[in-house]
């Protein structure tokens, strides 16, 4: 089916409708860095993003179209042998808050729960000796989030979705590690009372690296980047170019105790497509281990 080239206008309005801010799973370096059988761990995450430019099809809408994201996120996490290999089943728990300001205030302001994601990665290489380890990840997305038709901003979108991740980290150097990873999101139909009519997307994916140097056993910097395409969806008909996505963020990591590790990052956009711009990310990571 070709692609139907929209009004800016309109355009940008079917870009606010698409749901585009939960598009794949972020890695934060040393995601891939298991944990011994018998452990879990307890994680919390706190986002703050800013965006204050929309692109539809590669061109800029007009105005100062701004829309600030606040996401926490709960994660509790369980690692355990299964045919001697080490698997972490988990759940994560997201609430999210939304508004739109500017020449977006008409959006208004919304938090809710988001979808819950049931999830299971399972390493196929565990090497601790030489700092080498490899897994795979489904991440099962439950249509569980709190979503209303009436609205623009949901916290839920309406829909399961299957991303699978395949991601490792070598040490390249006896004190910097190489993190890398790649994943592909399976969406299912939205739900028929969807806003707009039922909402049908391609799969997605996104490729991400990223390095670590170690200036202590409890102290590193990192930084990485990441590019991620949304997948194009059709919703009344009409075909319209998927959100995607390319940013870098950098930060640092830190183990004030042997069970507990606090990463702060920040970051930004360097390109988008059919979506916000964000011009700028604060990420806040706080691990316990028990």
């Amino acid at each position: 089916m070709p692609y139907h080239r929209l009004s800016l206008a309109l355009a940008s309005f079917a870009a606010l409708a698409a749901p585009n801010l939960a598009h794949a799973v972020d890695l934060d370096a040393g995601d891939y860095d298991p944990a011994k059988p018998g452990t879990s761990l307890a994680l919390v995450y706190l986002q703050h993003a800013e965006r204050n430019e929309q692109d539809v099809d590669g061109d800029t809408v007009p105005g100062d179209n701004e829309l600030n994201t606040d996401v926490a996120i709960v994660r509790l996490v369980h690692y355990v042998d299964i045919a001697g290999l080490t698997v972490a089943p988990q759940v994560l728990v997201p609430v999210v808050a939304q508004r739109g300001l500017a020449n977006r205030a008409s959006l208004g302001r919304n938090t809710g729960v988001g979808d819950i994601i049931l999830a299971a990665p399972v390493w196929l290489v565990n090497r601790p000796q030489s700092n080498t380890y490899f897994g795979v990840t489904p991440y099962l997305y439950l249509p569980t989030g709190d979503y209303n038709p009436a609205r623009v901003l949901n916290a839920g979108e309406d829909r399961w979705k299957l991303n699978l991740q395949a991601a490792g980290t070598v040490r390249i150097a006896p004190k910097l590690a190489w993190d890398a990873g790649a994943d592909v999101t399976f969406y299912g139909k939205t739900g028929k009372s969807y806003a707009g009519g039922r909402l049908t997307q391609k799969v997605g994916y996104q490729v991400q690296s990223s390095l670590r140097y170690f200036l202590s056993g409890r102290f590193d910097l990192r930084g990485g980047i990441s590019h991620a395409e949304g997948g194009d969806w059709t919703q009344n008909a009409l075909v319209n170019r998927g959100f995607t996505q390319t940013k870098f963020w950098v930060g640092t990591a830190v183990k004030p105790s042997a069970s507990t590790q606090v990463i702060l990052t920040l970051g930004r956009d360097i390109d988008v497509r059919n979506g916000f711009k964000e011009n700028g990310r604060v990420n806040v990571r706080l691990l316990q281990a028990f």
